[in-house]
């Protein structure tokens, strides 16, 4: 073995190779959509369980809308649309840059490996939409065994911590280690895996802490088989997840990319006005708990959807390309290339200058009762506690916000604090340790303990 290689440059090529051989090696013919004849296959890439692609995958495709839009173009043409689900964003890569999949949806690190590859590989892709955002980070989390000792950043130093190399979740982990005065090359161990295998060591012990994208992190909490050490959102960075078609595609099928742009603002409006709804038909076709999807898509979740490529998006995906250099996983990027909003502006209209400026939603405290269509907002995280504790039979689930971030979590799977007349939740325990550090009389509290003293 090479001693200049350490795992995590091995991991790296390995990642890279990967990519790069994967369109090179794959079998078949032209495109799906390039025929002539009357009929015409679009062939969509999409990760059922990432679900902040949701509006472009999974829930779009319960709900027709991209059909029943092709449908609507008369054009001479039968459509059928081929929906691939992968886990990861890269196989959508390759198959792209195949020319095998003609629109598929991925998070911001995967989307710049995209636009990378599709350039080096002269099947350029075009970023034609956003998906879910979250404006501070919040989307990606560190976590830990239930059991474990760790409790802040520098915990985790000469420890194992796994995540999927490329991936936004592992954009998460190398900046907040560096900001903890920590190398992700020198002062972990760090193990590229899928992730639910990363999933699977963290339970097994083969690792001590876990970072990855939605819905792992928060699937594990609800499961009761990982806390959170460490909310993305303190970062303070936006993470999102976005639409790409190939170019040649877009170019060619104009009036079909447009057809799917308007079908994705269908179903973000669909979502956006029934949540719960929404939640239970991304539940039921990923087998995710509705409660963890609702975590991330609800009415105040972790994730705003929108199609809108807005200005600060842009501007934090061209802050991950030193990122992604560093790790050798590309070269230069051209984002503003990249980057091409006249098919959503123009499938879009005259609402798009309004999606351009909408903001998310104020974290709320937020309960879901058992058999009810709609959820129970609360002002303050204490008067959620105290209908908790009145109702303990009748919630299926409950949120609040961490009281720093702002990112919503299960509320009892926070850290509370009571400080005074306050009781205060939040994600990770140095979070919570630091409050009650910069306020004196202030206590961290069990959740049974915030239950009965808001009772």
């Amino acid at each position: 073995m090479n001693p200049n290689r350490t795992p995590f440059t091995t991991a790296i090529a390995a990642v890279a190779t990967a990519v790069l051989l994967l369109p090179l090696t794959a079998c078949g013919g032209s495109a799906a959509a390039g025929g002539d004849g009357s009929t015409v296959t679009v062939t969509v890439g999409y990760q059922s369980k990432t679900i902040n692609t949701v509006t472009a995958g999974t829930l779009l495709r319960s709900l027709g809308y991209f059909e029943k839009q092709l449908n609507a173009l008369h054009d001479g043409h039968t459509y059928k649309v081929d929906w691939q689900d992968y886990a990861t964003g890269a196989p959508i890569t390759a198959q792209m840059t195949a020319g095998k999949i003609d629109i598929g949806s991925m998070g911001d690190f995967p989307l710049l490996i995209n636009a990378a590859r599709g350039k080096q590989l002269n099947r350029p892709t075009r970023l034609v939409a956003a998906t879910g955002y979250n404006l501070r980070g919040g989307l990606n989390t560190i976590v830990t065994a239930p059991g474990s000792k760790l409790s802040t950043l520098e915990d985790l130093k000469g420890k194992k911590v796994s995540t999927s190399v490329g991936s936004a979740a592992d954009g998460t982990l190398v900046r907040a280690l560096r900001d903890a005065g920590l190398d992700a090359n020198e002062d972990i161990e760090k193990l590229n895996q899928q992730p639910a295998v990363g999933a699977s060591a963290l339970s097994a012990g083969s690792t001590d802490a876990l970072s990855q994208f939605v819905a792992w992190p928060g699937l594990l909490a609800y499961q009761g088989k990982a806390k959170a050490l460490y909310d993305g959102a303190q970062l303070n960075l936006p993470t999102f997840h976005g639409v790409t078609a190939r170019e040649d595609f877009a170019k060619r099928r104009p009036a079909v990319l447009e057809a799917f742009l308007k079908a994705q603002a269908r179903a973000t409006d669909y979502l956006n006005a029934h949540p719960v709804d929404a939640s239970e038909k991304v539940a039921e076709a990923t087998g995710l708990p509705a409660e963890v999807v609702y975590l991330y898509n609800g009415a105040h979740g972790i994730a705003t959807f929108d199609p809108a490529l807005k200005p600060a998006l842009i501007a934090a995906l061209k802050k991950d390309v030193p990122i992604l250099k560093a790790a050798k996983l590309t070269g230069d990027v051209d984002v503003d290339a990249f980057v091409d909003d006249r098919y959503v502006r123009k499938a879009l209209g005259t609402s798009y200058a309004k999606r351009l400026a909408a903001t998310p939603a104020p974290a709320t405290s937020e309960v879901w009762p058992k058999d009810a269509e709609e959820t129970r907002t609360f002002k303050t995280p204490a008067e959620l506690l105290a209908y908790v504790a009145g109702h303990k039979d009748d919630i299926r689930a409950a949120y609040v916000p961490d009281a720093t971030t702002g990112t919503q979590w299960f509320a009892d799977k926070a850290v509370w604090v009571a400080d005074g007349g306050r009781l205060l939740p939040f994600i990770a325990p140095a979070t919570a340790k630091g409050h009650v550090t910069a306020h004196p009389g202030a206590r961290v509290l069990t959740y049974a303990a915030a239950l009965e003293q808001a009772s």
